[in-house]
């Protein structure tokens, strides 16, 4: 006899579609990661947005284990009220995450993040219309350049000499994935990875300093 099909034992249908619905508006291909958090009764819904930003929510209901299914896939059995984990697409994530431990290295106003990515938005438009030094400048080439930018460096209390620098493209994917509310913000800190913490979930990605290429070498077996 076939293993009966798993479910995807979510409870909090809600949140997850909320966070499923602005994924697939991103990126209607995208992926998201189901990883059940031990002992909470909770999963950890985990995204790569276009822009190379992991973006997280975590939602009521634990799924069976640990898998990878099509987000507008999921979205679409949630809102016909379905049970069914979609065909699971595991071998389709590549990506790291970050530590499940961090720490917080300061705390920003909602409203400061907000109108840090309205002015990223602002610049977008007004170089897009303009250009730059009265050059144009290719719409991919503009966005690269904007998400690249540091938004915000914030020197930690018990590391001064080790700056944390937060890319315009975590404010971004914050925002974007409708992750504020009214309370703080955090900056925190997990090894190499740098994320953005706000109430209805957070962003997270490696820092840029500490990417480095491997040389290809040949091996005798391919």
């Amino acid at each position: 006899m076939s293993a009966p099909a798993l479910g995807h034992g979510l409870a909090g249908v809600a949140d997850a579609g909320a966070f499923l619905a602005r994924l697939v508006r991103l990126d209607p291909a995208t992926l998201v990661r189901l990883r059940p958090v031990p002992g909470a009764g909770r999963t950890a819904l985990w995204a790569r947005l276009p822009w190379g930003v992991l973006v997280v929510r975590t939602v009521e209901g634990a799924a069976p284990e640990d898998a990878t299914v099509a987000a507008a896939e999921l979205l679409a059995e949630l809102a016909a009220g379905g049970a069914a984990l979609p065909r699971r697409r595991d071998d389709g994530w590549r990506w790291a995450l970050p530590p499940v431990a961090s720490r917080a290295v300061e705390a920003l106003p909602a409203d400061e993040v907000r109108r840090i990515a309205a002015a990223a938005a602002g610049a977008l438009r007004e170089a897009a219309t303009h250009g730059v030094g009265g050059r144009a400048v290719g719409q991919r080439a503009l966005r690269d350049a904007l998400l690249d930018h540091v938004a915000v460096v914030v020197t930690p209390d018990d590391a001064p000499d080790a700056p944390v620098e937060v890319p315009q493209r975590l404010v971004q994917g914050l925002v974007r994935m409708g992750f504020l509310g009214t309370g703080d913000v955090q900056v925190r800190v997990a090894g190499r990875w740098v994320g953005l913490v706000g109430p209805y979930g957070a962003a997270w990605s490696q820092k840029a300093a500490e990417f480095a290429l491997t040389p290809v070498s040949s091996h005798p077996n391919g």
